[in-house]
C-alpha cells in the first residue's frame, strides 16, 4: 500500500465529525487533550482576574472596592479554580494530547472515558461559575473548614456548591488517572520497556497513582460535610461525637500529595525541555525516577504539617517536622540532575529555556520557605500570615506555571504546525517574573510583619500600606505578561510560517509525525530500541509513514492498535476502538443531573438520575465485544495476537483495577474517620451501641464468601466450554444475601442524627449496598450477554471483570459487618 493511500485510509477511520459537531462526539486523545487545555486556561484567566480584584482590595487600607462577603467569594473561588480546575486539568490535557503520541500508540486506553472526564469537568466547572454570577459562590475558603461551613454557620447554598461541583469534577480527574495509569502500562510501542519509556511518562504515572490514591479522602470529605448539611448528620460535630478535625485530616490527606501532584507534571516537562534545549539528554535518568518515586511516597506521610496549631501530640509534631524536611531530598536529587544535564550540553537562551530558568530561581525559593516552615515553631509564628500564602504561592506558580508555560512553548509547533511570528513571549516572559517576585515577595515580608490571610482589610496603623501596594502593582504587572502569552498563543494558530517537522532537534516519538498530527498518529507502530528512538535511527518517521511497522494496513473501518506486556514491552493483543459518539457527553450530563438534584434538594428525582447513569452505562458496554470467535490476526512484521474480547485480562479488567484501588482508598479513608473519631472525638462511647445480630453477621459473611465462588465456577465452566449461568447464579445468591445483610444493618442502626457513631455505621452499610448493587447489575448483564452468545471459551475477557468486582464486594463487606458487630458482642 502507498503512503498517500494509506494516510487517507487511516484518516477516514479515525477522523472526528467537521465542525462543531465533532467536539460533542470526538473520542481523539488529540481533540479532547487540546478541549481540556483550553478550558483550563479559561479557568485561569477566571482565577487570575479574581486574584487582581483582590489584590485590588488589600492595595490600600480600609478600600470600599469590595465587602467582606463578596471578598469572601473572591478568595474561596480564586484558590478552588487554580487547584482543582486550572493544575490538575492541565495536567490531564497535556498528558492525555502528548502521551499516546510519546509512547507509539493511536489513542489512550480508553477513548470515551476521556470523554465522559472531559464534560464532567466542563460541567462541574460550569456550575461553579453559575454559582460566583449569581452571587452564591462558595465563601468559606478552598479547603471549607467546618464547623464554619456545616449547617449552622453556613445555612445557604454556597457551601454545597463547592462540595457538590468539586465532586463533580472529581470524576474527571479519577477518569483520567485510570485512563492515563493502564495507558501507560500496557498502549506502548513494541520494545519500549519501563526504563525506555520517556521521563514524562514517568512522572505522569506517578501522578496519576497518586491521583488515585489521593483524591477519595477528599470525595469523602465532600460527601460527609454535604450528608450533614443536608441530613443532619454529624460527623463534625463535637456535641454528637463527631470532630471538625476529622474534616481537616481527610483535607490534607488529599492536600498535601496534591502539592506535589501538580508539581510532578510540571517536573515531567523540565526533564523533557531542557535536555533538548541543552542539546543533550537526560543526566540520572534512573535517579529522576526514583526520586519521583519518593517524593510521591513521601507526599502521602506529611499531611499533619499544615495542623501543627491544632494541638498535636509533641510526638507527632517531632515526626511530622522530620518528614516534612526530608522531602526536600528527592526534590534535590532532581534539582542538581537537571543542574547537571545544563553542565553537560550547551544550553540555548530560546523562550522554554527562559521560562526554565525562571522555575529554578523561583520553586527553589519556594523549597527552602517550605523548610522553614517544617520547622513547628516557625510555623506557629508563620501559621495563616500571608507568608503561607507567599510560600504556596513560589511553590505551585513556581513550580508549575513557570514549567508549563515553557512547555506551551515547546510543544506550540506541534499543537499548530507553526512558528511563532510576533515574538512576544520574551517580553511576556520578563513581566511575569518581575510582576510574581514583586507580589510574593512582598508578601513573604508583610506576612512576617504579622498580616493575616484572608482579611479583606486593614487599618493605615497597621503599617503594612506600601508593601500591600507594591505586591498589588506586582500582581497587575504579572497578570499583562500573562495576558499577552495568551494573545502569542492564540495568533500562533493563524499566523506563522510552517515549522519543520522537529524543529527543536528532540529524540522523542510525538516529534516522529506530521504537525499538527493527524487523527491516528501513526501510520504504523514502530519497534522501540532505544529511549530516544529517533536519535537512535534518525530515519524512523520516514519508516513510520511508509508502513513499515505494526498494523500498517487498514482493516475496514476499525479504529486498531495494540497493547504491551507491561514488563517486557512484547506485542499482546489487538485492541479495536469505538468510533465517534455523543455517549460520554449524554452521561455526564445526566450524571450532571444527579448532582444539580442533590443542590436543589430535590432527593426523590437522584435515584431517577442514578437509574439514568446506570442504563446508559449499560449501554455503553452493551456495544463493546462481537458474537463470534475471531482468533488471532496479523498485526505486521510476522506477528500474530488475538483480540482484547478473547483475552483474559482486557482492557476493561485493568480500568477496574485501579478504578478498585481508588475505591479501596475512599473505603480505607472511611475506616479511618470511624477509628479516629472512636479514639480521639469527645462523647465516645456512644449513648447506645448498634444490637448484633449473629444471623446477621455470619449470613452475610457467608454470601460475601460464596458470591467469589460462584464467580470462579461461572469462569472455569466457560473456560471448559460449558455454560456460565450456573456460577452467575450462585454468585447473584450470594450477592443478593449479602444486600440482605446490609440493608438490615442500615434499617436497625440508632437515628443516624443522633450521634457520630451511628451515622458512620450507616454511610458504611450506603457504601456496602451500592457496592453490592453494581455487581448484581454487573451479574444480571453478563447473564444476558451469556444468553445472547456474546461470551464463549475464547470470549472469556467479560467474566473476570464482574469477578474483581464480586471479590471487592465481599471484602468490603465482612470488613464492613464486622466493624458494625463486633463492637456491640465486645460490649
Amino acid at each position: 500500500m502507498r503512503t498517500l493511500e494509506r494516510h487517507r485510509r487511516l484518516q477516514a477511520n479515525w477522523a472526528s465529525e467537521p465542525g462543531w459537531k465533532g467536539w460533542t462526539s470526538t473520542v481523539s486523545h488529540t481533540d479532547l487533550g487540546r478541549m481540556f487545555l483550553v478550558t483550563s486556561f479559561f479557568f485561569f484567566a477566571v482565577g487570575g482576574v479574581l486574584a487582581m480584584l483582590i489584590r485590588a482590595q488589600l492595595a490600600t487600607p480600609n478600600s470600599a472596592f469590595v465587602g467582606p462577603e463578596l471578598y469572601s467569594q473572591f478568595f474561596t473561588m480564586h484558590g478552588t479554580i487554580m487547584m482543582f480546575l486550572f493544575a490538575i486539568p492541565t495536567f490531564e490535557g497535556l498528558a492525555i494530547y502528548l502521551l499516546p503520541k510519546m509512547l507509539g500508540s493511536r489513542d489512550l486506553a480508553y477513548p470515551r472515558l476521556t470523554a465522559y472526564g472531559y464534560w464532567c469537568y466542563a460541567f462541574g466547572g460550569s456550575m461553579l461559575l453559575i454559582s460566583m454570577v449569581l452571587g452564591i459562590a462558595p465563601n468559606g475558603g478552598w479547603f471549607m473548614y467546618p464547623p464554619l461551613t456545616g449547617p449552622l454557620y453556613s445555612p445557604g447554598i454556597n457551601t454545597d456548591f463547592w462540595l457538590i461541583g468539586i465532586t463533580f469534577v472529581e470524576i474527571s480527574a479519577m477518569a483520567a488517572a485510570v485512563e492515563l495509569t493502564v495507558s501507560i502500562l500496557r498502549y506502548r510501542a513494541p520494545g519500549m520497556t519501563l526504563d525506555k519509556m520517556p521521563i514524562f511518562a514517568w512522572y505522569a504515572l506517578v501522578t496519576a497513582l497518586m491521583i488515585l490514591t489521593g483524591f477519595p479522602p477528599l470525595i469523602l470529605g465532600s460527601i460527609l460535610l454535604e450528608v450533614e448539611r443536608a441530613f443532619g448528620f454529624p460527623f463534625f460535630q463535637a456535641e454528637l461525637g463527631g470532630d471538625s478535625l476529622l474534616w481537616q485530616h481527610l483535607f490534607w490527606l488529599f492536600g498535601h500529595p496534591e502539592v506535589y501532584i501538580i508539581f510532578l507534571p510540571a517536573a515531567g516537562v523540565i526533564s523533557t525541555v531542557l535536555p533538548v534545549m541543552c542539546r543533550t539528554t537526560l543526566l540520572g535518568y534512573g535517579w529522576i525516577v526514583a526520586a519521583a518515586v519518593a517524593l510521591a511516597f513521601l507526599s502521602f506521610g506529611l499531611w499533619v504539617h499544615h495542623m501543627f496549631t491544632t494541638g498535636i501530640p509533641h510526638m507527632g509534631l517531632a515526626f511530622f517536622s522530620a518528614a516534612s524536611t526530608l522531602v526536600a531530598v528527592p526534590t534535590g536529587v532532581q534539582i542538581f540532575a537537571w543542574i547537571g544535564t545544563m553542565w553537560k550540553g550547551r544550553p540555548d537562551l530560546r523562550l522554554p529555556m527562559l521560562h526554565i530558568l525562571g522555575f529554578f530561581a523561583t520553586f527553589v525559593m519556594g523549597g527552602l520557605t517550605g523548610v522553614m516552615v517544617a520547622v513547628v515553631p516557625f510555623d506557629w509564628q508563620a501559621h495563616d500570615t500571608a507568608f503561607i500564602t507567599a510560600h504556596l504561592h513560589y511553590v505551585l506558580f513556581g513550580g508549575f506555571v513557570f514549567p508549563i508555560l515553557a512547555g506551551l512553548y515547546y510543544w506550540l509547533p506541534h499543537f499548530t504546525g507553526r512558528r511563532r511570528f510576533f515574538r512576544l513571549g520574551e517580553v511576556a516572559f520578563v513581566l511575569i517574573f518581575v510582576g510574581f517576585h514583586g507580589t510574593f515577595l512582598a508578601m513573604h515580608w508583610v506576612g512576617l510583619l504579622g498580616q493575616r490571610r484572608r482579611i479583606w482589610t486593614y487599618e493605615a496603623s497597621d503599617g503594612w500600606t506600601t508593601i500591600n501596594l507594591i505586591s498589588s502593582v506586582g500582581g497587575f504587572i504579572m497578570a499583562f505578561g500573562l495576558a499577552m502569552v495568551l494573545i502569542e498563543v492564540v495568533m500562533a494558530f493563524f499566523v506563522g510560517r510552517r515549522s519543520p517537522r522537529n524543529p527543536w532537534g528532540s529524540g522523542s516519538l510525538e516529534w516522529a509525525m506530521p504537525t499538527p498530527p493527524t487523527n491516528y498518529n501513526f501510520a504504523s507502530l514502530p519497534q522501540i530500541r532505544a529511549r530516544d528512538a529517533v536519535y537512535d535511527d534518525p530515519a524512523l518517521p520516514a519508516r513510520i509513514a511508509r508502513g513499515e511497522g505494526y498494523l500498517a494496513t487498514p482493516r475496514g473501518d476499525r479504529r486498531e492498535t495494540l497493547t504491551v506486556d507491561a514488563g517486557r514491552a512484547t506485542p499482546d493483543y489487538i485492541v479495536v476502538y469505538p468510533g465517534n459518539t455523543r455517549l460520554p457527553m449524554l452521561m455526564s450530563a445526566v450524571t450532571g443531573l444527579f448532582f444539580l438534584s442533590i443542590l436543589l434538594k430535590l432527593y426523590w428525582f437522584a435515584p431517577v438520575a442514578l437509574a439514568g447513569v446506570a442504563a446508559l452505562a449499560l449501554r455503553w458496554v452493551w456495544a463493546l465485544g462481537h458474537r463470534d470467535d475471531v482468533g488471532p490476526e496479523d498485526v505486521g512484521l510476522g506477528v500474530s495476537l488475538p483480540h482484547a474480547g478473547e483475552v483474559g485480562r482486557a482492557p476493561g479488567w485493568w480500568g477496574s483495577l485501579f478504578l478498585l484501588v481508588a475505591n479501596a482508598v475512599l473505603f480505607g479513608s472511611l475506616l479511618f474517620g470511624y477509628a479516629f473519631l472512636f479514639t480521639v472525638a469527645p462523647g465516645w462511647p456512644p449513648p447506645e451501641w448498634f444490637q448484633p445480630s449473629l444471623i446477621e453477621l455470619v449470613g452475610g459473611i457467608a454470601g460475601a464468601a460464596v458470591a467469589p465462588l460462584g464467580m470462579r465456577l461461572a469462569i472455569r465452566a466457560n473456560r471448559r466450554g460449558g455454560s456460565a449461568m450456573t456460577g452467575l447464579a450462585v454468585a447473584g445468591a450470594g450477592v443478593l444475601v449479602v444486600l440482605v445483610a446490609l440493608v438490615a444493618l442500615m434499617l436497625r442502626v440508632p437515628p443516624p442524627t443522633g450521634h457520630a457513631y451511628n451515622a458512620t455505621l450507616f454511610v458504611m452499610g450506603g457504601y456496602g449496598a451500592a457496592h453490592v448493587i453494581i455487581p448484581l447489575l454487573m451479574l444480571g448483564f453478563l447473564a444476558a450477554r451469556v444468553s445472547r452468545g456474546f461470551v464463549s471459551a475464547r470470549r472469556r475477557a467479560e467474566l473476570p471483570i464482574a469477578g474483581l468486582w464480586v471479590d471487592y464486594m465481599g471484602v468490603v463487606a465482612i470488613l464492613i459487618l464486622a466493624v458494625a458487630h463486633l463492637p456491640g458482642f465486645a460490649s
